[in-house]
């Protein structure tokens, strides 16, 4: 797993010649899945700055670097949702994008959705 973490997103040229090293591809090649569920955890955090986040508005620049294709994965609907449907959507992206918010919120979410299990054992297809 191959990680590239940023406190406010990709801000300069540096940065994102990092990031387009870990994908190994361009940006414009490579398919995001973007993840708004911290921003639900914490209190200074509103639907619509998770809207931003999602929207490419936010000023922490992430879903908004022309990116192949960008979906939505919020972590809360995975676990209704099943891993049958979403297991195959996160193998298809090249990378998460996940937003600020409340970490210890997102950690929560990440285990309950069984994204956690996921990243150490991508082979996996269990049910969570």
């Amino acid at each position: 797993m191959k990680l590239l973490l940023t406190s406010g997103g990709i801000t300069n040229a540096s940065i994102r010649a990092a990031l387009v090293r870990l994908l190994g591809k361009p940006i414009g090649d490579a398919n995001a899945l973007c993840v708004p569920t911290a921003e639900y955890g914490h209190p200074m955090c509103t639907p619509a700055s998770a809207w931003r986040f999602v929207a490419g508005r936010s000023p922490s620049p992430m879903c908004d670097l022309g990116w192949k294709s960008v979906g939505l994965l919020e972590l809360t609907a995975l676990p209704t949702i099943g891993a049958d449907r979403w297991i195959p959507w996160v193998r298809e992206a090249d990378v998460l994008l996940v937003d600020g918010g409340d970490a210890t919120y997102l950690c929560h979410w990440m285990r309950e959705s069984g994204l956690a299990a996921w990243i150490r054992c991508p082979t996996w297809s269990g049910s969570v």
